[in-house]
C-alpha cells in the first residue's frame, strides 16, 4: 500500500516509529497479535492511579450542576484525569458563561488534571489558534477531535484529511501540544473507491506520527472490528504505542440484534475483552484509560444517573487495573 503514502519522508516516519511499523493487511495483523501475544513482556499499559472521564458521559450534570458541583464529585469519587466535551454550562449557575479560566481553577482546587478535550474539526479548521490558546490554560497536552477525519469514505478524501490534520498537528507541537483524532466505527469501513483498503489505514499512513496522535476508543474499534473483520483492535497499538497516548474505556455487551454487535453498558458490565486487550497491547505507562459511556445520562429510573453510572465504572476500572 506504498501508493496511499504521500506526505512525508519515509526516512521521517522511521525515525519516529523507531522501527515500528502499521498493522495494513489483515493477515499481517492477525500474525502480527500472536506473536507479540505471546512475547510481550508482563505488566499494565494503563496506570490504576491515572483514570481518566470524559465529560460527555456526564454531560447533563454538567449542565445542570455546573463544573463546580461535578469537578468536586469526579475528585471524590477518584478520578484524576479531565477530557472536556465543551467548556459550557447552564448560564443559570452563574448568571453568565463560566470562563475556560475558572474552569482551570476549579481543576487545581480538586487535584484534577485536564488531559485532552473533544472540540469540533470545524474549530481546528477555522479557529485552531484559540482552541490551542484553551488548551494551554487548561493545562492540558492533548487537543483532539471525535469527528471522523472524512465525510468522504474515500481514499482520496482520507488523504486530503490526512494533509489537514498534519498541518493542524504541526501547528499544536508548535505550541508543545498533541493533537489526535478519535475513532468511531465508520473509520475501519473499507473505502468506496478501493474496497481492498481500510480507511483507518489511509489515514494512520498518511499522517506525519510527528504531529498526529490517536485516541483509540476501544468499543468503537471491535465495533468496527465486528462490521469490517480483518484486523486486530490492539494491534494498532502494539506497533506503534507512542501514537497511542489515550485510551477510551467504553464497555460493550454483545447483542446479535444489533448492527454494531454491542450495546454500550456501564464499565464491568459487558464482555468485550479488556483483560486480553490490555495484555496485547503490552507494557508501556503513558496510556492514559478515560472512561466513557455514550449512554449514561439516558440510565434513569436510575437514582443516580450519569454520576452513578461514572462511579460504578470508576470502580469496575479500578477493579481492571488493580
Amino acid at each position: 500500500m506504498s501508493h496511499l503514502r504521500k506526505s512525508f519522508d519515509r526516512r521521517d516516519f522511521l525515525r519516529a516509529t523507531v522501527g515500528t511499523t502499521v498493522a495494513l493487511a489483515a493477515a499481517s495483523v492477525t500474525g502480527a497479535a500472536a506473536t507479540s501475544a505471546a512475547a510481550a513482556p508482563s505488566g499494565l499499559s494503563i496506570p490504576k492511579d491515572r483514570i481518566g472521564i470524559q465529560l460527555y458521559s456526564i454531560r447533563d450534570k454538567v449542565s445542570s450542576l455546573g463544573f463546580a458541583v461535578v469537578l468536586a464529585e469526579l475528585a471524590r469519587i477518584g478520578y484524576r484525569e479531565i477530557e472536556f466535551a465543551g467548556y459550557t454550562q447552564s448560564t443559570s449557575i452563574l448568571g453568565r458563561q463560566i470562563t475556560v479560566q475558572e474552569i482551570r481553577r476549579l481543576l487545581d482546587d480538586h487535584g484534577l488534571r485536564a488531559v485532552g478535550s473533544h472540540v469540533g474539526i470545524g474549530n481546528l479548521r477555522t479557529n485552531l489558534q484559540a482552541e490551542l490558546d484553551a488548551a494551554e490554560i487548561l493545562g492540558m497536552p492533548h487537543l483532539g477531535t471525535a469527528n471522523a477525519p472524512s465525510n468522504s469514505n474515500t481514499v482520496a478524501g482520507y488523504l486530503a484529511a490526512a494533509e489537514e490534520f498534519n498541518t493542524w498537528g504541526a501547528a499544536a507541537t508548535a505550541r508543545g501540544l498533541k493533537l489526535y483524532q478519535h475513532n468511531h466505527a465508520g473509520e475501519f469501513a473499507f473505502a468506496t473507491d478501493q474496497p481492498s483498503v481500510r480507511l483507518y489505514d489511509v489515514f494512520l499512513k498518511n499522517t506525519d506520527p510527528r504531529h498526529v496522535y490517536l485516541e483509540l476508543d476501544i468499543y468503537w474499534a471491535y465495533v468496527g472490528q465486528y462490521r469490517w473483520p480483518g484486523f486486530d483492535p490492539a494491534a494498532y497499538v502494539r506497533n506503534q504505542p507512542y501514537r497511542y497516548p489515550l485510551f477510551h474505556m467504553k464497555d460493550g455487551d454483545a447483542n446479535a440484534s444489533n448492527a454494531n454487535g454491542f450495546d454500550i453498558v456501564e464499565f464491568g458490565a459487558g464482555d468485550l475483552p479488556y483483560e486480553k486487550f490490555i495484555r496485547d497491547i503490552g507494557p508501556r505507562a503513558a496510556h492514559i484509560g478515560i472512561w466513557e459511556q455514550d449512554t449514561a445520562p439516558n440510565t434513569l429510573p436510575n437514582p443516580s444517573g450519569s454520576l452513578g453510572a461514572a462511579e460504578r465504572s470508576f470502580v469496575a476500572l479500578k477493579g481492571l487495573l488493580g
